[in-house]
């Protein structure tokens, strides 16, 4: 006999949960489920045979949409939109992390001996220093 799984020793991203366990826990309806399935609101992972499979993070998202809808009042393409755009935030700032260790990476392998590598505020100016090198004069040397 194998040993049974419990809900507390799933990760966030283990798809697991069938379609009737996801619903109970998500209070839901298992038509509803499917409705959101075939909305794009919430797609979960399917099997070889095409059984849906839920995931903690897949049942947390049919309450949040359950509660937009039910307390918020926003409908379905609204909730679809919200998702969306939660979703391209998240990308975007997980990018943003990655640019910042990307350059933190690059400073400390362009940093020399004796040169702290800090950046220093240059303040703006109209001057124009014009070069002009000198010449050695001949009656000099």
């Amino acid at each position: 006999m194998s040993p049974r799984l419990d809900v507390e020793d799933l990760g966030p991203d283990d798809s697991v949960l069938v379609i009737s366990m996801a619903a109970e826990l998500s209070g839901l309806h298992a038509q509803t489920l499917r409705t959101y399935d075939r909305l794009g609101i919430v797609t979960p992972e399917r099997t070889r045979g095409g059984g849906r499979r839920y995931s903690l993070r897949d049942v947390a998202m049919l309450r949040e949409v359950q509660r937009l809808s039910q307390e918020e009042g926003v409908n379905l393409a609204g909730i679809k939109r919200i998702i969306e755009l939660t979703n391209q935030v998240d990308a975007l700032r997980s990018r943003v992390a990655d640019l910042i260790d990307e350059l933190a990476d690059l400073q400390r392998r362009q940093g020399r001996p004796g040169r702290s590598g800090e950046l220093v505020h240059v303040p703006r100016s109209t001057s124009v220093v014009v070069w002009r090198p000198r010449h050695q004069r001949d009656d000099e040397d």
